[in-house]
């Protein structure tokens, strides 16, 4: 509680508060989606982004091998850069380290990071080394974009269709059976690992845009699209671009794309939190018109699908079209945040 001998602190606003406090210091123009995109010549546009793990926070042994917790550093951000529409140039790391870290570890953390990044041709410009009493991981990652081709989460409308490209809660489905190996008896050998990998190494969705923006103009005339990634949760993200473009949306719980291992582990309520709630799933969700989504979501297959529409009528809504469930609103506040308020 905030009493008048005691300031202010950061666990008070929380991570949307400091958030919105710090947001104050930038150009209105370059923040509020997942990275910022910066004019530097003619047709392209520069697309930056930082993402930092700490260890205990992001990753831990318990969960996370150094090969694993390079690969997620990386994935991270070429998430970023995905939900912007970018494709990768180059990243820089900034790498704390107490004393008593082995260099086998480093070793191991860089091969995670080149390891994920071999398929993009990407390679690692630049970066810093510090002493640190926490191991951290920071990544910067620079990407470019054709300017009329940037995803932002502002530009959604009324009616479009709300894409999500592929399984959620397969990643909280694997930090659960990583944190607690004796769950999931159930499961096939296949089922467990595929769950404990989708956590360990998820997949940056680079592949989705060409879809987007194909070659071919003509493919996709005019396609107008919102979006960002789901790292922080399903839910997070619909509630964001709902905000930022001043809609609101109404999301069919049947069409929530679950993988099927999951839903034979789990009750289908857990399954349906996890999705919505559990993040660091990395897809992402998309608005576009109704026959574009389609055509996106045939050519995605695997877990791809559309779960939703956007409303002119203010709010984020599960709904349940076939009436057994009473509708429940969505919101932000189940999924991690940072700095939780007290």
């Amino acid at each position: 509680m905030v009493t008048p001998d005691r300031p202010l602190q950061v666990r008070d606003i929380g991570e949307p508060g400091l958030l919105q406090r710090l947001q104050a210091f930038c150009p209105a123009e370059v923040i509020g989606d997942d990275a910022a995109v910066l004019a530097v010549s003619p047709g392209r546009s520069l697309v930056v982004t930082t993402d930092v793990l700490v260890d205990g926070v992001h990753f831990s042994d318990r969960t996370t091998t150094p090969e694993d917790a390079g690969w997620r550093a990386v994935a991270a951000n070429l998430s970023d850069l995905a939900a912007m529409g970018a494709s990768p140039l180059g990243i820089t790391i900034g790498l704390g380290l107490p004393g008593d870290v082995t260099v086998e570890w480093v070793d191991r953390l860089y091969q995670g990071i080149t390891t994920c990044l071999q398929p993009y041709g990407t390679a690692i410009v630049g970066g810093d080394v510090v002493r640190s009493p926490v191991t951290t991981i920071s990544i910067t990652a620079f990407g470019d974009v054709d300017p009329h081709q940037v995803i932002r989460r502002s530009t959604a409308k009324p009616g479009d269709a709300i894409v999500v490209t592929g399984y959620h809660g397969s990643s909280r489905a694997g930090l659960e059976l990583l944190l607690h190996p004796e769950q999931g008896q159930s499961l096939t050998p296949h089922d467990r690992t595929a769950l404990i990998q989708t956590h360990q190494r998820p997949t940056p969705r680079l592949d989705v845009i060409p879809l987007l923006f194909p070659s071919s103009p003509s493919s996709f005339p005019s396609l107008a699209i919102a979006g960002m990634d789901s790292s922080d949760g399903l839910a997070d993200a619909i509630v964001q671009i709902c905000r930022e473009s001043q809609v609101g949306a109404r999301v069919d719980r049947r069409h929530l794309p679950i993988a099927p291992a999951l839903q034979a582990w789990v009750s289908p309520e857990q399954a349906i939190d996890w999705a919505l709630y559990g993040g660091e799933d990395f897809e992402l969700v998309l608005t576009l018109p109704l026959d574009q989504a389609q055509r996106l979501v045939s050519q995605l297959g695997h877990g791809a699908a559309i779960v939703g529409t956007t409303t002119v009528e203010l709010g984020v809504w599960l709904v349940d079209t076939e009436g057994n469930f009473p509708e429940q609103a969505l919101s932000r506040e189940p999924g991690f945040q940072h700095f939780e308020p007290d």
